[in-house]
C-alpha cells in the first residue's frame, strides 16, 4: 500500500512539475517503527522524488512524528498524507493553484473516496460524544435510529463532489495541504495526542489564523479508518485521545 501511494505521489508530483517552474519536491517519509528495516531505495526506485528518511526515533505517535519534519521544513506548502492514500494524477495540480489563487487559505482539504469508489465524509463539524460513540463503536444494524444526527456531524448536507466548501471545522489528516507559515504558526500538531484526534485539533487551531477550504476537484483514494475494528489497544488510544480533544475545545454529550 506504502508503494502505491508513493507512486501515485509520484505520477501527481510529475504532472505537476511539468507545468510549474519548481524543478524538485523533497519527500520526507517518516518511520515510527521501532524494529522492522524497511528498503526505502527499492520502494522509491525511479521516482522523482527527493527521498529523506526519517527513523531511529521510536514509536513517538502520528503528531509528533510529522512534527520532526515540520520543523525542519522551508518549503512554501507541506502536504500531510498518510500512506494508505493514492492521489489522482491533476491532485496537485489542481490543489497548488487553488492555494495560489486563495493566499487566505492555510488549509486544503480534497475528495476524498474509498475503496468501494464511495465518497468518504470526512470533513467534520464539533462532534458530540454520542456522535463519536455511534459513529465508532455501534455495529451498522443499530445506526439507523441515528443516521440524520451522523449525516450532520459528517457534513453530508453540504459536501458534495462539485462544490468548494470554505471553513469546514475539521478536516481529515490523511491528507492536509498546509501553506508552511501558517502550519509552523500553529507548531504543527499538539505532541499530546499520541493518536487519533491531532488532526481534530490542528484543523480547529487553523481557523484561528486562516481559512480552511475543502476543494473537490483535488481527489484522493483513502484505504484507512475505522478505529473500532483495529483491537482494544486502538479503542483506548482513541477514547484518551477524545478526553484530551473534549478537555481542551469543550465537552459536548448529546
Amino acid at each position: 500500500m506504502l508503494e502505491r501511494t508513493l507512486q501515485t505521489l509520484d505520477t501527481a508530483l510529475d504532472c505537476f512539475l511539468k507545468q510549474s517552474q519548481a524543478k524538485s519536491v523533497p519527500l520526507y517519509l517518516i518511520n515510527n517503527g521501532t524494529d522492522e528495516r524497511i528498503d526505502w531505495a527499492q520502494l522509491t526506485d525511479g521516482a522523482q522524488l527527493q527521498t529523506n528518511v526519517v527513523e531511529g526515533h521510536g514509536n513517538v505517535g502520528y503528531g509528533r512524528g510529522h512534527n520532526l519534519v515540520i520543523e525542519l521544513t522551508a518549503s512554501r506548502y507541506h502536504l500531510i498524507l498518510n500512506p494508505d492514500i493514492e492521489l489522482e494524477s491533476s491532485a496537485l495540480i489542481h490543489a497548488i493553484d487553488f492555494m495560489d489563487a486563495h493566499p487566505e487559505v492555510g488549509l486544503l482539504s480534497p475528495f476524498i473516496i474509498d475503496d468501494t469508489g464511495h465518497q468518504q465524509f470526512l470533513c467534520r463539524r464539533f462532534p458530540t460524544v454520542l456522535d463519536l460513540f455511534v459513529r465508532g463503536f455501534l455495529p451498522a444494524r443499530l445506526r439507523a435510529p441515528f443516521e440524520n444526527r451522523l449525516a450532520r456531524y459528517e457534513m453530508r448536507d453540504v459536501i458534495n463532489d462539485e462544490n468548494i466548501l470554505w471553513d469546514p471545522p475539521i478536516v481529515s489528516g490523511c491528507f492536509m495541504l498546509f501553506r508552511t507559515e501558517v502550519l509552523k504558526k500553529l507548531g504543527g500538531f499538539d505532541p499530546r495526542y499520541f493518536l487519533y484526534f491531532e488532526d481534530y485539533d490542528l484543523s480547529l487551531r487553523t481557523h484561528e489564523i486562516a481559512r480552511v477550504a475543502y476543494v473537490p476537484s483535488v481527489r484522493v483514494l483513502h484505504h484507512g479508518g475505522d478505529a473500532a475494528r483495529k483491537g482494544f489497544k486502538h479503542i483506548k488510544l482513541f477514547v484518551t485521545s477524545a478526553c484530551r480533544f473534549f478537555n481542551r475545545f469543550g465537552w459536548k454529550w448529546l
